[in-house]
């Protein structure tokens, strides 16, 4: 039975790794296993499909641990490509189950609709013969550190957002713009402010501009805004108006008539760290208020997934931590992010008054590190050892080679100690995955480049 802990959660924290039970699985199929098809459809016919082998007789007490296991495969795929159409194969006892759960009152609700909401479109859950399936297509853009010609690339954060121009290769501007967009009711705040930005780089380039690259906060659909908080205001203020919002970027596009790329923040950290390290196949991981994630695939291409692991399960136990937005259990944002800090800190004995936010709590855990506190040393080394499990279970559906760490969580001694914990507790694991994958902090070079610099150099010129 679970119990209340410290942070006034009911759960424990025995980490059951999911790559582990997933292996275990395999290992049963033998030769002439049954295949189990999962595959997500997005934007433009864009899917993700990814196949389990599993022993064709399965005892029917087994048939519920698996149908658990399958699910978090589902919604890991889910989270990491995006989707509004599910196509599952396999035999009922199992499909069937995963189908109910993504129903508008299903174990899923949660994901149903935010994903309803998200393409705009009719969620959808449809068994098909495993031949079926739709094959893997993802929306590729080789990124090969592109610097000819005169370049413009912008960030939009919450607060203010970054935009710089290059000529050649080399930022001949670069400044950043404040402004409030979460609480702006109209779209058209949102595009004068990024025009008006746009034409004072246009100018530092002479008035000639070849591409545009982007980063954004938020979930994008194509070149869409799916959800962001970015323009959270206008859903809110002035629903009518909220198509406008999420297209804002389109019309800025259509009116430069030049190549025009834009990715989610996530996507293009992990670019800049790609670009100063001549590195491909890179998961960066963002430890912040919540995981952010961002992927560039081992040929150097951008993949247009969401990549919104903080709701993508990582831990198979049931009665692990729930998320407070999704309600689901065992999710990044639990172990990734300053909520995990939060959850760790008061299991071993941290006290916070009860008014005290997420990012004055982790100032409180750092502070103590820096003086070799016991309890903050377990929960960093409580997270590095959570992310040494990750690391098998995030290769089952990324092909990378280099894990990169950043955020606020991985500042000053702790980060180092997730780091080295890591990498330690990977070695022990599966000491040839420790030899395949490098897990590393961004050096100050990656950091100075910036997204709005990264970003630019997206776009194709020809």
């Amino acid at each position: 039975m679970s119990k209340k802990c410290a942070c006034g959660c009911d759960c424990n924290d025995i980490f059951l790794p999911l790559a582990e039970a997933l292996n275990e699985l395999r290992c049963y199929a033998g030769d002439k296993p049954e295949m189990v098809g999962i595959a997500w459809e997005r934007e433009e016919g864009h899917v993700y499909r990814y196949d389990i082998p599993m022993p064709r007789d399965i005892r029917t007490a087994e048939r519920a641990s698996v149908v658990s296991l399958v699910e978090r495969c589902v919604k890991f795929v889910l989270w990491a490509a995006g989707g509004w159409k599910l196509y599952l194969a396999g035999p009922d006892w199992l499909v069937k189950p995963i189908a109910k759960d993504y129903t508008k009152k299903g174990a899923r609700k949660f994901d149903y609709g935010f994903f309803n909401d998200l393409y705009g479109k009719p969620f959808e859950v449809v068994i098909v013969p495993y031949k079926k399936m739709p094959a893997m297509s993802e929306r590729r853009v080789l990124v090969k550190n592109n610097t000819n010609g005169n370049r413009i690339g912008f960030d939009l954060g919450a607060s203010d957002f970054k935009i710089s121009a290059l000529k050649k290769g080399k930022v001949v501007f670069s400044q950043e713009f404040p402004w409030d967009p979460r609480n702006a009711g109209d779209p058209e705040y949102h595009y004068s402010k990024l025009s008006a930005g746009l034409e004072e780089a246009a100018k530092a380039l002479g008035g000639k501009v070849d591409a545009i690259g982007g980063s954004t906060a938020g979930v994008l659909v194509g070149k869409k805004l799916g959800v962001a908080s970015l323009i959270r205001g206008v859903k809110e203020q002035n629903p009518g108006k909220y198509a406008d919002a999420q297209n804002f970027l389109k019309r800025i596009e259509e009116e430069w008539q030049v190549p025009f790329e834009v990715y989610n923040d996530g996507d293009v950290t992990a670019l800049a760290g790609a670009i100063t390290m001549k590195k491909n196949g890179i998961l960066g991981v963002a430890m912040g208020s919540s995981e952010a994630v961002g992927y560039i695939d081992p040929k150097g291409a951008l993949t247009g997934r969401i990549s919104e692991l903080a709701f993508a399960p990582v831990d198979y136990n049931p009665n692990a931590a729930c998320c407070e937005w999704s309600g689901d259990y065992g999710v990044g944002a639990m172990y990734f992010s300053q909520q995990a800090v939060n959850h760790l800190a008061c299991k071993f004995g941290f006290k916070f008054p009860k008014a005290m936010k997420l990012p004055e709590r982790l100032k409180v855990v750092q502070a103590a590190m820096e003086k070799h506190d016991d309890k903050a040393l377990k929960v960093y080394l409580m997270i590095g050892r959570y992310l040494a499990n990750a690391v098998p279970w995030y290769r089952e559906f990324y092909d990378f080679q280099n894990l990169m760490i950043l955020g606020r969580v991985t500042s000053g001694l702790g980060g180092q100690i997730i780091l080295e914990t890591a990498k330690m507790g990977l070695e022990a694991l599966d000491p040839c995955l420790a030899e395949e994958v490098d897990i590393f902090m961004p050096d100050e070079k990656a950091r100075r480049l910036g997204q709005s610099v990264a970003a630019a150099q997206i776009p194709v010129v020809k």
